[in-house]
């Protein structure tokens, strides 16, 4: 028999979860035990075995453990879909084997479907997956992100895929709780992208139907505004700012180098770069080469992850707090710096207005106004960044936002969707 599975392959998490051919979905698990999760972190780790074998993959939480075990012995690799519409990523060398996109991708399904608490077979599953409207990265090329992902999930097996946009499905499962006919905007802020869509829901004898308004996005979110702070507690720090001799010249170190460190995506590809090697010959021209030196360990050392650790908390305590303090030991034991909430906001202020000039034109594409939109949904981890939340309160006020299951409602419509005789319909071309 055919399942019918969502999947939301993202940034920072990715969900997966089946629906029974009607409304009523099950969000899968991975692991077993006391070790059962339902949101799988997208994160990669490759333990080198030597030269004989290949290097032995996991993902998620066994991913993380197998790199805090094992450091120096691990590739870590992380926020895979930030590299799916780069058309300068053709790939990274792990332990002498070449990967490029798809051979991540492939092993991160793989992985997880390995690590499922119930049995998925590609070849008998109707996969939905979830895509952005718009793509992270300089110059995102759509056509090579969805030819990556088509060639990747058959790969693995899956033969019935569609393509839904993620703001769509996040309202698709958002609407199952409507008792009148409504206009409803999806905003969803995850961790690469912040999706928008428009829709009309309406309610009838013939059950739900749904009219698409327009849809719109931008490749920035959560892990944009991580980026701020690292860019002002941290790198200044590890030698940003700093300048080198040359020729008799005093020359500011190329600031570039510094922002491939604070990008999680990037790190795991700057290790292996030209750009980290031309760092280390620079070294000994350093004016402060003591900050170089902990810039280049920490690289070296593979400390990029925990630092996201440590920033994402710190982001997260700065929701419910009016400041908080980052620590982080690799900088030094008694390294530790406050982070207000008003500096923070202050940092992401040329963020919030990309994100929200991407909603002026995906509403006036729509050809209506904010006074049309009877619901705004927020969903995505990003959501619950107050100075986001209170960007929205402002615009459409407080009465009309809601919120909940940040984490699996665009996988839950998602399942919604393809459990639908219309499914076709709100597929996109891939």
């Amino acid at each position: 028999m055919t399942k019918t599975i969502g999947l939301d392959f993202g940034t920072s998490n990715t969900v997966f979860v089946e629906a029974d051919g009607g409304n009523v979905t099950r969000t899968v698990e991975f692991g077993a035990g006391t070790e059962t999760v339902a949101s799988l972190a997208t994160v990669l780790s490759f333990l080198d075995r030597g030269a004989a074998r290949p290097p032995h993959p996991e993902v998620g939480p066994w991913a993380i453990r197998q790199f805090l075990e094992s450091m120096g012995d691990v590739r870590f690799i992380q926020s895979l879909k930030s590299f799916v519409a780069s058309p300068t990523f053709k790939g990274t060398g792990i332990y002498g084997n070449p990967y490029d996109f798809e051979d991540l991708m492939v092993t991160f399904l793989t992985c997880a479907l390995e690590r499922s608490a119930e049995p998925v077979v590609p070849e008998e599953t109707r996969l939905i997956i979830g895509r952005p409207v718009a793509f992270a990265g300089h110059a995102p090329d759509e056509a090579l992100a969805m030819s990556r992902y088509r060639d990747a999930l058959a790969r693995v097996g899956f033969q019935d895929i569609r393509f839904v946009l993620e703001p769509v499905a996040a309202a698709f499962s958002f609407a199952q709780g409507l008792s009148d006919d409504a206009t409803i905007l999806v905003a969803d802020l995850g961790g690469g992208t912040t999706d928008y869509s428009l829709m009309r829901f309406r309610l009838g004898g013939n059950g739900m139907t749904a009219e698409p308004l327009g849809r719109g996005g931008v490749g920035i979110a959560g892990d944009s505004f991580d980026y701020r702070i690292i860019d002002n507690v941290i790198l200044p720090r590890i030698g940003k700012g700093s300048s080198y001799k040359s020729m008799g010249k005093v020359l500011e170190i190329p600031p570039n180098l510094f922002s491939n460190f604070a990008r999680w995506h990037m790190l795991s590809v700057f290790k292996t770069s030209d750009d980290y090697r031309e760092m280390k010959k620079l070294l000994r021209w350093c004016l402060e080469p003591e900050k170089i030196e902990m810039f280049i360990d920490l690289v070296d050392e593979d400390q990029g992850y925990p630092l996201y650790k440590a920033v994402s908390e710190t982001k997260a305590r700065l929701s419910a707090a009016t400041e908080a303090d980052l620590t982080f030991a690799p900088l030094g034991a008694d390294f530790s710096a406050t982070v207000t909430r008003a500096e923070f906001d202050s940092w992401i202020a040329p963020e919030l207005e990309k994100i929200d000039r991407a909603l002026d034109a995906a509403i006036d594409n729509a050809g209506i106004t904010d006074r049309d939109i009877d619901r705004v949904f927020m969903t995505g981890g990003t959501s619950f960044v107050p100075a986001v939340r209170r960007q929205f309160e402002q615009r459409f006020g407080k009465e009309r936002l809601s919120g909940g299951n940040e984490l699996t409602s665009v996988a839950t419509g998602l399942a919604l969707i393809g459990a639908r005789e219309d499914a076709d319909h709100w597929a996109v071309a891939a």
